[in-house]
């Protein structure tokens, strides 16, 4: 089974945008992070998953391109190797990786879907990534269970409560070198509401119901592409939704957006510009990891796309989070599908 790929036009609406702003090099800035999808197979099928993952997929990155990636981080200076799935850890060669990178000093995020955590052959993956000191970023789309099921799977809400609170148990989210981000995405047609505010109602009902603890959340905007754009075609709201994005860009992200900082691996080792290409098949100039050359990357110009409008509607967003301070807090909160928080963000914007 193949990403679906999706030709775009040579000047797009969104480099159309780039010229109104009068933004006429849209380039590299840095390379702080090498971001690597080392396969597709996944314990999950989640709704808004963008490079359609789940129990199925076979796909997986080989060791020599593995090698490619750690060279390549060495080359460019890269602080950070970000690994992402798919469930990474259902790699053969997971463990191998992050203790090859740890060995270069390199610093290792790993985005987890939590729930691989408890899974025969994982569970012992709390303590693993505790002693690497593995930076982990956890997909928690909602604090509310409803929310979380409908996105994620029946159980799964409960089964990422109870692997928090492992991690909890080993340190993460408690101690400064274990770092726990959570993750929330809208789970409809709408922008995410106020990332700081929102922050405060998780603490808050994670603590209160939970006794779990995490270091900072992210709110990511979910991009019409994936499984979550053919939900937008089966309900009709597509270019409904294409259009929110469009009339909500903000300029002030486009120095921090995730495509100007790293470049990201598919599981092949074609470089792309960020996770989101990489879904459509856009694969950037710089064609494959073992070639690659840092100088040339930076010099490239970024493919773009009308899903671009997606990291910068609103505050932004990125494999970080939001990338703008919200001006209006209660416009953004207002679209939100997690109703409790569209209630208390709304409060604290009046």
């Amino acid at each position: 089974m193949k990403l679906s790929v999706i030709d775009f036009p040579e000047c797009n609406n969104f480099d159309r945008r780039l010229h109104a702003a009068r933004v006429t090099d849209f380039g590299g800035l840095s390379i702080d992070t090498i971001q690597v999808n080392i396969g597709l197979r996944c314990n999950l099928a989640c709704r808004h998953c963008h490079v359609e993952s789940s129990p199925s997929r076979r796909e997986e990155m080989t060791w020599d391109t593995i090698v490619h990636v750690l060279d390549a981080a060495t080359k460019a200076n890269a602080t950070t190797i970000d690994i992402t799935g798919g469930a990474p850890e259902m790699h053969p060669h997971f463990k191998r990786f992050v203790d090859a990178a740890r060995e270069r000093k390199i610093h290792v995020m790993l985005r987890t879907n939590l729930t691989i955590m408890l899974e025969d052959g994982y569970q012992d993956l709390p303590e693993f990534d505790a002693q690497r000191h593995i930076h982990l970023v956890a997909s928690l789309p909602c604090y509310l269970e409803t929310n979380v099921d409908r996105q994620r799977g029946k159980h799964v809400y409960q089964e990422s409560v109870e692997v928090l609170q492992r991690l909890n148990a080993v340190g993460y989210g408690r101690q400064d070198d274990l770092p726990l981000d959570l993750v929330y995405n809208p789970g409809g047609p709408s922008l995410p509401p106020n990332q700081q505010e929102l922050e405060v109602i998780y603490r808050r009902e994670l603590e209160s119901h939970f006794g779990i603890h995490f270091t900072r959340l992210y709110t990511l905007t979910n991009l019409p592409i994936g499984r979550f754009m053919h939900d937008l075609v089966r309900q009709g709201k597509a270019r409904s939704y294409e259009q929110l994005l469009q009339s909500n860009f903000n300029v002030a992200t486009l120095d921090k957006l995730m495509c100007r900082h790293q470049l990201h691996v598919g599981w092949d080792g074609t470089i792309y510009d960020c996770d989101f290409n990489y879904a459509l098949g856009l694969a950037s100039e710089a064609g494959h990891i073992r070639d690659f050359n840092p100088q040339q990357f930076l010099a490239r110009s970024i493919v773009t796309g009308d899903h671009c409008f997606g990291c910068t509607a609103g505050c932004g967003s990125s494999c970080g989070g939001s990338l703008a301070d919200e001006k209006d807090a209660a416009a953004i909160a207002s679209r939100s599908s997690c109703p409790a928080a569209t209630q208390e963000a709304l409060h604290a914007g009046m």
